[in-house]
């Protein structure tokens, strides 16, 4: 536990978080609605610093991250809490824990999560799993040391970010898969208890004001968000904000969490959904979570067409890519982060 960052104290023993958009006005022994926040007699502390509850070695596609270090381990790292209710989350009970669990029994500092991603060739660290904005503090500190050590981080993220931290975090890392839910606020309202605009400040603010390797997922619920309007819009405003280059992943939901009353996203949908990405003027285009659509998970060069990294599941192989990212058939470098 820490004392957090991103609060003001309020009368009466109060505080209001300014870490996310929510603002949670946190009395005195109480959490702010992520659990993540607590109230300890005024002073508002970041509940599971230095307690992560998952710590594993993953395939860096699996986050998903496509141009980014391509075919190589992440150490990931999760912790407790969420600052979205996600009806449809497959990680309910990390991310909304019942009672006051804070996290993992034994406190690991940033160093030594650092020093075993370096003492094991692992060239990069993850905060995963669960939302990292609501281990903002700790997720940063594991960034700085990371970086003294040569190792890069990275953040799988639903981007619910205030304009007072949104830059600090961003800044820190390397890359982020943000997750834009949809392109409609009445989804964000009904099925997540967000909004939608906070996650596409975030998004343009870590395009234009960060060194940040950004990447784009949006998991398709049939009948939900899967609309050919509702994609076309979304991929027009990426292509216009983010840029051309930024690789969007769609991914097949699987019923799950409080949603299991819809059926799994059919094939077909994705691959409409990637068609009319293309059509819009993205040049990397991936589909997840569906096996068989070896071309949809494949990146091929945005000028020649040239097949440059093939992937089977969550691993990658450069055919025609050189290891800096030219295309070895026409010499076109490809957007992204190789080496």
């Amino acid at each position: 536990m820490k004392v957090a960052r991103y609060w003001k104290p309020l009368p009466d023993g109060a505080v209001r978080c300014d870490l996310c958009p929510h603002r949670c006005r946190i009395p005195a022994g109480g959490r702010g609605r992520c659990h993540g926040r607590v109230n300890r007699g005024g002073t508002l502390f970041a509940a599971t610093w230095g307690r992560p509850v998952a710590v594993q070695v993953d395939p860096i596609e699996k986050k998903p991250l496509n141009h980014f270090l391509p075919g190589t381990d992440v150490l990931s790292l999760g912790t407790l809490g969420c600052n979205l209710a996600c009806r449809f989350c497959q990680n309910w009970s990390l991310s909304h824990p019942a009672g006051e669990e804070d996290g993992g029994r034994v406190e690991v500092a940033p160093e030594e999560i650092a020093r075993l991603a370096a003492e094991q060739g692992i060239p990069a660290v993850a905060a995963t799993y669960n939302e990292p904005a609501v281990w903002a503090e700790y997720a940063m500190d594991v960034a700085d040391a990371c970086h003294a050590r040569g190792r890069r981080m990275v953040a799988v993220t639903s981007g619910y970010f205030s304009p007072e931290s949104r830059l600090d975090f961003f800044r820190k890392m390397d890359a982020a898969n943000v997750d834009l839910k949809s392109f409609r606020e009445d989804f964000y309202a009904q099925w997540c208890g967000a909004h939608l605009a906070p996650v596409l400040e975030t998004l343009e603010a870590l395009r234009r004001e960060t060194n940040c390797w950004l990447e784009v997922t949006t998991l398709l619920i049939p009948g939900l968000n899967d609309s050919e309007a509702e994609i076309g819009e979304l991929t027009d405003w990426i292509a216009e904000h983010l840029g051309p280059d930024t690789p969007l992943h769609f991914s097949a939901f699987h019923p799950d969490g409080e949603m299991r009353d819809r059926p799994p996203t059919p094939p077909a949908t994705l691959r409409r959904a990637r068609e009319q990405a293309r059509e819009n003027g993205l040049r990397h285009v991936y589909v997840g979570n569906v096996r068989g659509e070896e071309d949809a998970t494949a990146t091929f060069c945005p000028d020649c067409g040239a097949r440059l990294i093939d992937r089977e599941g969550f691993r990658s192989r450069l055919v025609k890519m050189d290891p800096d990212g030219r295309c070895q058939v026409c010499g076109k470098s490809c957007a992204g982060v190789w080496k």
